[in-house]
């Protein structure tokens, strides 16, 4: 009796799921339908045009915020990766169940917790500065000072996930190899990486999906320019932070926009995902 219950609350908790999502889905898209009806659903794509035109009409474009959100969020993501992989071989491998391991989970947990505009906050007066600095921009604001800061952030997400898995490596296997004359980088090499793979690939994807909804803190640093970005020292806006700073005076086919943005990063977001699912799939064949 007990289990025919609990297998009903799985398929209620599943089904609610799959409502929220649909809803949301139906509510953006709803949202949406009078900028694509008056732009056009591709036009509106891979428009770069945002406000008013010289002749006194309306016209908005999603290009120059797809570009930045993507720019930005990919950087971050390359730039985590350094770093995260060693945090996660060194607790979860090389100094396992140890005062030290421990102590810096604690902090790559605390670090996780962190709200995003304390980052903002931080990269306003630590990170910018440091790029006027470098001449690498005349303000310090732009792609790279947002990718910086993402990186820092998605860091505790992926390093953490990563160091669980290594730790799920059953214990005989490293020993296996041990016996069989391997070194621990062999080991790694040989018998923690191709166990964790389809892990650590989607912890990435995790943290990948919190670089690409980040609001607040890349709002504070991107420049908040409506231009497309070409390299990472120019100022831009992303799909989140132009909603962001927008959303609260727009009206009519503006509002309708900046829906249809939403929309866009909802699908960019689960199409991500589903990349990241089918990457996992093949490295578990």
């Amino acid at each position: 009796m007990s289990d025919k219950i609990f297998k009903k609350l799985l398929f209620v908790s599943a089904l609610v799921i799959m409502i929220v999502c649909g809803a949301l889905f139906y509510s953006l898209m709803s949202g949406s339908l009078p900028a694509f009806r008056e732009l056009g659903f591709f036009r509106f794509i891979v428009s770069s045009e945002w406000g008013m035109n010289s002749d006194g009409s309306e016209h908005y474009g999603a290009l120059p915020f797809i570009v930045g959100t993507l720019m930005t969020s990919f950087t971050a993501l390359l730039l985590c990766f350094p770093f995260s992989l060693p945090v996660a071989f060194f607790v979860g491998e090389y100094y396992n169940n140890t005062v030290v391991a421990k102590v810096l989970s604690t902090i790559v947990d605390l670090l996780a917790g962190i709200p995003s505009i304390v980052y903002g906050l931080w990269g306003f007066y630590v990170i910018r500065p440091f790029m006027v600095s470098l001449g690498l921009s005349e303000q310090g604001f732009g792609i790279l000072t947002a990718s910086i800061v993402l990186a820092i952030m998605i860091i505790p997400y992926s390093a953490s996930l990563s160091a669980e898995f290594i730790r799920m490596v059953p214990r005989e296997l490293k020993e296996g190899a041990y016996s069989l004359g391997a070194t621990r980088a062999e080991m790694i090499r040989r018998v923690i990486m191709p166990n964790v793979s389809s892990g650590m690939i989607s912890s990435y994807i995790l943290a990948l999906g919190r670089a690409l909804g980040e609001t607040m803190a890349v709002t504070m640093l991107i420049g908040n320019t409506n231009n497309v970005p070409i390299s990472l020292s120019d100022t831009a806006n992303t799909m989140a932070s132009v909603i962001a700073n927008q959303f609260g005076e727009a009206d009519g086919l503006k509002l309708s926009s900046l829906i249809a943005i939403g929309l866009i990063l909802f699908i960019i977001t689960a199409i991500i995902n589903y990349i990241g699912r089918l990457i996992i799939k093949r490295q578990s064949l």
